[in-house]
């Protein structure tokens, strides 16, 4: 979304074609001519996809046998992280929140990059550098280096947690992008276009902080951009096998 409130989309490149295909596609495998023609809906050449196939091997985002390219180990957990986005598990919430505060005296970069990555996987929010927190309705795991890094509390605020939740998100920011999504994927009609507005929909659902339903504001559009997105899938998956396996 820009400036004025207008939906931007970027333009997806021949890799990103072929990631958000696989991780959209259960198993995430398919053979090259079927990414060679998803790459066709948005003009992109064969030559142009084939080259993004080897390079996205040769840098460990895929492995090859035969002619069928799958996602690797580590875009799997992209892939899970999506497909928790879409149904993500929660459990009663009785007003407590679960509470993270760094104990690690020195930290290298790269571990405090990871730990940011994995608590963004967790959708907790920073307070302040080093204490990250979020209501605890979410059943997730937590990862080692967030186990490592981290001592883990369980407490509440004293304030107002729907005032706290407000401050740690932009939800006001997160509900308008989803309803211009939400009606971009309505209004979408081609294949690419619907492709394309579907994949930033899914994007967007990886930031949804999933609160407690007290601590959002009024007419949360995060379930309706899913019902959207799972009505795009169900059509993907039907429409791809047909698609692919032509001509």
């Amino acid at each position: 979304m820009d400036d004025t409130g207008t939906l931007t989309l970027r333009p997806l490149t021949a890799r990103s074609i072929v990631l958000s295909t696989l991780l959209g596609h259960h198993p995430p495998q398919l053979p090259a001519r079927a990414l060679v023609r998803v790459g066709a809906l948005f003009g992109t050449a064969e030559g142009t996809i084939r080259v993004a196939l080897t390079r996205m091997v040769a840098a460990g985002d895929l492995e090859q046998s035969g002619g069928t390219y799958r996602l690797t180990d580590r875009l799997l957990a992209r892939q899970a992280r999506q497909d928790d986005s879409r149904a993500p598990r929660t459990r009663r919430w009785g007003g407590d929140w679960e509470i993270a505060i760094v104990t690690s005296d020195r930290r290298e970069a790269a571990e405090r990059a990871a730990l940011r990555q994995a608590m963004a996987a967790l959708r907790l929010a920073e307070l302040r550098e080093g204490t990250w927190m979020r209501p605890a309705n979410l059943v997730h795991p937590r990862p080692d280096v967030a186990a490592e890094q981290c001592g883990w509390f369980t407490g509440a605020p004293e304030g107002d947690p729907a005032e706290l939740a407000a401050r740690l998100w932009d939800l006001d920011g997160w509900a308008r992008q989803a309803r211009l999504l939400g009606a971009a994927l309505d209004a979408a009609e081609e294949p690419a276009e619907r492709f394309t507005v579907a994949a930033a929909a899914l994007r967007h659902l990886l930031a949804d902080p999933v609160l407690p339903a007290r601590l959002l504001p009024k007419d949360w559009p995060g379930a309706a951009l899913r019902r959207r997105y799972d009505a795009f899938e169900r059509d993907f998956r039907a429409w791809l096998p047909r698609y692919a396996g032509g001509g």
